[in-house]
């Protein structure tokens, strides 16, 4: 908690603080009733392979979108490579995720996701177009976590989306979960 004084100069003392709570941006989004949550499918990739998943906001979504973290399970003994992609184009649309909810389930009726998570479980499909932000490593049979605090902002018809790489021959099992907010276009 953070405490303010109403009392602005050195002359003047107080003898009530005025308290003053802070939220995290998240928690006032699922407040509100906003802020998603949800993972993919398993995604297999080596040997040639390749998979991605990510958050695709529909052009007709009417809602921009705020990507908030990542997490990047890696269920194997090898190194991956997790390259991040704003609007990247994909020659495959990808399977629309079940696994999705809000992140306060106390409301009534429960809120609809705009956006989806989409993703494909193996490929040799390369992102085209768009941009490869960044990359990660993702250790052996662990867990990346990468919180982004809503920083990249996507209009409809574009997307977030994760593209995960491994140069072993064997196959490697991954999970993706992903957390984001939206807000309607004014």
């Amino acid at each position: 908690m953070v405490y303010e004084s109403k009392c602005y100069s050195i002359d003047n003392w107080c003898s009530t603080p005025q308290q003053v709570v802070n939220i995290p941006i998240t928690l006032f989004e699922s407040l509100k009733g906003k802020y998603f949550v949800g993972q993919s499918e398993a995604l297999w990739v080596g040997n040639g392979s390749n998979a991605w998943a990510g958050l695709f906001n529909p052009c007709n979504s009417g809602t921009n979108l705020f990507a908030n973290v990542i997490t990047i399970s890696n269920f194997s003994d090898e190194y991956l490579t997790a390259e991040i992609w704003l609007n990247a184009r994909l020659s495959e649309k990808g399977i629309v995720s079940q696994k999705v909810s809000p992140s306060n389930t106390a409301l009534e009726p429960l809120p609809d996701n705009k956006v989806n998570i989409r993703y494909v479980q193996s490929t040799e499909d390369t992102p085209r177009g768009g941009v490869n932000i960044y990359d990660r490593i993702v250790p052996p049979n662990g867990t990346l976590v990468s919180e982004e605090d809503g920083k990249f902002i996507v209009p409809p018809c574009g997307n977030y989306t994760i593209y995960i790489k491994s140069s072993s021959v064997k196959p490697s099992k991954v999970i993706v979960a992903l957390g984001w907010w939206e807000e309607k276009l004014k």
